[in-house]
């Protein structure tokens, strides 16, 4: 006796296991075609390229080699040299620095716009949201301009004492850091602010009750609330942080190499796509490295950004 197909009830029609299979690739099918096409087949062409070798023109030959990964790791024809190994700690800890100065200034700002009225809550969040209007290249050439000698901000930085009048506030580290925080400052305010938003002040005020100081009541009552959106806001920082070089390029004065600039240098000047490649390919791997840590500290929790 053969056993009837197996039928699946979707908003109450009855579908056969094909017909289900079939709506499946019919609603599933454009996207998957789309990362396939986009996503998987040009990672999979810069993975393959990694491993061959660079000719005299700088075209693409075999043999396949660990060569190009080999060289990143520091280890050359003349010995050991911690180069590549040092633009890679110099983009971690400049991705690092900005995410953790972007959470200090976003986390107030969460609060504080989750403790307005309703009808200006729209407007804070617009607020936060206009420098995305402009785009990137133009913001950090605004911030030459702020920062320049007849700038307000270093003049009054001048007032202040802490430079000498007529010198500019860039290039340098703290032309750096003002103007990568305040550009990534909404992809960490946004997450904060949806987790601010729900959070259960009933669990605080218990905490106070039970006479707990305010430390304690963040870190036990407040903070596990938060932390989804926390770790979602700093992932979004840091990732695209570590691979930025325009900003240290127009505000630090070109002085130090980044991944960003490595890869464009590899690509571009050099033409040494296998090598470009085997930094894209280990960047690559420290993203996902970082969404693995999002996912085992989040928890598995749905965060939304608004």
């Amino acid at each position: 006796m053969m056993t009837p197909r197996a039928r699946h009830i979707h908003h109450g029609e009855p579908l056969t296991r094909r017909a289900w299979q079939l709506r499946a690739c019919l609603g599933n099918g454009p996207a998957l075609l789309w990362l396939l096409v986009l996503f998987a087949v040009p990672l999979g062409l810069i993975v393959g390229i990694s491993f061959l070798s660079r000719g005299e023109d700088g075209t693409l030959e075999l043999p396949w080699t660990f060569e190009n990964y080999q060289r990143l790791a520091g280890f050359g024809l003349l010995g050991y040299d911690l180069l590549y190994p040092l633009i890679f700690l110099r983009s971690l800890l400049l991705g690092f620095g900005t995410a953790t100065l972007a959470l200090l200034g976003a986390l107030p700002l969460a609060f504080f716009i989750a403790r307005l009225p309703a009808r200006w809550k729209t407007a804070a969040l617009t607020l936060v949201m206009i420098p995305f209007w402009t785009n990137l290249l133009i913001r950090t050439y605004a911030w030459q301009i702020l920062l320049a000698p007849e700038g307000w901000l270093a003049r009054g930085a001048a007032a202040l004492g802490f430079i000498d009048a007529g010198v500019a506030l860039y290039p340098g580290d703290f032309a750096v850091y003002l103007c990568m925080v305040c550009d990534y400052l909404p992809f960490m305010a946004l997450p904060l602010y949806a987790s601010v938003e729900k959070l259960d002040w009933t669990l605080a005020e218990a905490a106070m009750d039970l006479g707990a100081n305010g430390w304690n009541v963040f870190r036990h009552a407040v903070f596990p609330q938060i932390k989804p959106g926390l770790v979602t806001g700093f992932l979004l920082v840091f990732l695209p942080a570590t691979g930025q070089f325009v900003i240290p390029d127009l505000l630090g004065g070109a002085k130090t190499v980044l991944l960003g600039n490595a890869i464009q240098q590899q690509f571009g000047a050099s033409l040494d796509w296998p090598f470009g490649s085997a930094i894209a390919v280990v960047s690559l791997a420290l993203v996902g490295i970082g969404l693995w840590i999002f996912a085992r500290q989040a928890g598995g929790k749905e965060v939304e950004i608004l």
